[in-house]
């Protein structure tokens, strides 16, 4: 009658086990169908652990027609960066050509902030039947994005530019007129152009000066009154013809 084999030791368990020989051996990683953490999955591109369950989006424009994409799994920090810098950078060249796609781009490019922001939180990916894929440049420094926010950032800057820069230069309107200048008017009076001139120019055709006592408060015969506008204190001017 055979004898049956001994039992195992109690002792031995896990990765090392007693063999036929004897001498604890070492088993290969996986052979009793471990996992970092038991029930849930790993990385669904590389295997890799950790990993988290998101859905990256993507959009099409076609003329008249759009497209929806998404890729979904859990996935791994690499993969699942990787994954949305691909789709999110073909949306920024691929998803305005339709007018729907001009609303739907932004909302798409705006709800992968949220898988982005969980695959960031993720530690190195680890432990894959593969290598993870390579993330590659961020979104912000490849092609696409650079076309479509170059004119973004251009028309930014313009508004605040504008108006610096008509602080800087300022109005352009009339300016005030002082009593004994002289004048020339380069438009009609009906649309006064009033440009101060040197009295001795042979281009200077009228002074300024204020109504007095002698005139009851108003310019004297023969004379012009400039607009309101070339005296901002509301003081009369009258222009006196020197020829």
């Amino acid at each position: 009658m055979a004898t049956p084999p001994p039992p195992p030791h109690p002792h031995a368990t896990g990765p090392y086990a007693a063999g036929p020989a004897g001498p604890c051996v070492p088993q290969p990683y996986g052979a009793y169908g471990s996992h970092p953490q038991p029930g849930r999955y790993g990385c669904s591109l590389c295997g890799a652990w950790p990993a988290a369950p998101a859905t990256v989006r993507g959009h099409q424009g076609l003329i008249v027609l759009m497209r929806f994409l998404s890729a979904r799994g859990p996935f791994c920090r690499d993969c699942g960066l990787a994954t949305y810098r691909r789709m999110s950078s073909d949306t920024l060249w691929q998803g305005w050509w339709s007018p729907l796609s001009l609303v739907a781009t932004p909302v798409t490019l705006l709800m992968n902030l949220g898988p982005r922001a969980a695959f960031r939180r993720l530690a190195p990916p680890s432990g894959g039947f593969r290598p993870a894929l390579d993330p590659g440049k961020p979104l912000w420094c490849r092609a696409p994005a650079l076309l479509v926010l170059t004119p973004l950032a251009l028309l930014a800057l313009a508004v605040p530019a504008l108006l610096l820069l008509g602080l800087v230069v300022g109005d352009d309107g009339p300016r005030p007129l002082q009593s004994g200048q002289c004048v020339r008017n380069d438009g009609d009076w009906s649309d006064q152009e009033l440009v101060v001139t040197d009295c001795s120019s042979p281009r200077a055709e009228y002074k300024v000066s204020r109504p007095t006592a002698a005139t009851g408060g108003t310019c004297a015969p023969g004379d012009y009154v400039a607009r309101p506008e070339y005296s901002p204190d509301l003081t009369l001017n009258c222009l006196t013809p020197l020829r």
